[in-house]
């Protein structure tokens, strides 16, 4: 994550937060980015793939 990300997130939390809500915005902006990265690299499978996946359990 850059760290442009970062001072972004925190310029949109209100003047007084806690710690905790920083982490949790940081962490669900990585997952966001991480499945960017995945979709630009072809690493993702199909909706119909994941059904059946999901069948077998």
């Amino acid at each position: 994550m850059k760290r442009e990300k970062v001072i972004d997130t925190v310029n949109d939390l209100p003047q007084e937060f806690e710690l905790e809500e920083l982490h949790e915005k940081l962490v669900f902006v990585e997952k966001i980015e991480n499945g960017l990265k995945q979709v630009e690299t072809g690493q993702v499978i199909t909706h119909d793939t994941l059904k059946e996946m999901v069948k077998k359990w």
